[in-house]
């Protein structure tokens, strides 16, 4: 017998660090306290239920979307907790990069479990089209849908003016993620001859490879990591976001920029591959990339249609919107 009642969907992260939140009145502010409405968070808030790390909390909820975690035991264990409890339980992996996830099931016993889960789910979710193939070589029960953005919600719109911005924001930061290619786009970055900001999250170290590099004097701008409006702001001060990811991740920097109303060149993030059709990392070389980025800092005309052509593809397919409205084609009774 099914006791959960709670509208909205649940997103269950079992164990995991971040806590337990409520999105029953819609996304918030970006001041408010708690994680921000992107990621995994926002399937929840655009549904206005809540992300949990308690599975007896994610249970009250008619709708779950259980995330799968490390070793999966801690995710199987609340899979039958949910079931007993007669929820409709959909899945996801929590870190949905195609290395991240082929790392995480390398051993036989993860990729059991992986399977027995899957095959019981009433849905596999997946964030990026590149896991659909490992979901429906186990499950007839699979679907894309990409992590929607608070576009619609006026606080949450950075956009500048378009005189207030200048040069390049890094859209990577991790030299020791191999797919980011993050070394790759700075040194591509420098050619260009504008200002160049990158975070660093690495300190000293990070700030010796940065030196290394050998920027023009003033050129580079570099920053440690900061709260997520004060980063979008900062984002929001540059005419575009430069990488070369191809981690095949949803793709959040590139779902920041949306928010910035700033084109992103690069990346091959799902996020990327809907927003910026033109400009996505997907299929080009990074000499082809480093050329797009040089049309957006001196063609107006084609920067102008650039960012028309984010906003139109974002309002119709990332919305907060559009989200629901898809979430609510496959769980039952979400109103």
């Amino acid at each position: 017998m099914n006791f959960a009642t709670l509208p909205g969907l649940a997103v269950l992260n079992p164990g995991g660090r971040d806590p337990d939140q409520s999105f029953k009145d819609g996304p918030g502010r970006p001041d408010s306290a708690g994680h921000p409405p992107v990621n995994y968070h926002a399937y929840a808030a655009c549904t206005q239920g809540a992300f949990y790390r308690s599975t007896a909390l994610a249970a009250r909820h008619r709708n779950v979307l259980l995330l799968l975690r490390g070793d999966l035991t801690e995710s199987q264990r609340a899979f039958e907790i949910l079931k007993a409890q007669g929820c409709f339980i959909a899945i996801s992996f929590k870190e949905t990069g195609t290395q991240q996830v082929t790392q995480q099931l390398l051993k036989p016993k993860r990729f059991q479990r992986f399977q027995e889960i899957a095959a019981s789910a009433d849905l596999c979710l997946s964030s990026t089209r590149d896991l659909l193939p490992l979901f429906t070589s186990v499950s007839k029960r699979a679907i894309h849908l990409p992590t929607p953005y608070p576009l619609e919600y006026a606080p949450w719109n950075f956009a500048r003016p378009m005189n207030e911005r200048r040069g390049l924001f890094i859209g990577t930061r991790e030299f020791d993620v191999l797919s980011r290619n993050h070394l790759l786009a700075l040194a591509a970055a420098r050619t260009f001859s504008v200002p160049v900001t990158v975070i660093n999250p690495d300190g000293k170290s990070g700030l010796q490879r940065l030196q290394a590099l050998r920027f023009p004097e003033d050129q580079l701008t570099v920053t440690t990591p900061l709260p997520y409006p004060q980063y979008l702001q900062l984002m929001a001060r540059h005419r575009l976001v430069f990488q070369f990811d191809q981690s095949s991740v949803p793709g959040q920097v590139a779902g920041d920029s949306l928010l910035c109303r700033i084109p992103t060149v690069g990346g091959n993030g799902a996020v990327e591959q809907i927003a910026f059709t033109d400009l996505h990392g997907n299929g080009r070389t990074f000499d082809q990339l480093a050329e797009l980025g040089q049309d957006l800092l001196r063609d107006e005309e084609f920067y102008q249609e650039q960012v028309r052509a984010l906003e139109r593809s974002a309002a119709a397919q990332l919305s907060f919107a559009k989200g629901f409205e898809s979430l609510s084609l496959y769980f039952p009774g979400l109103t």
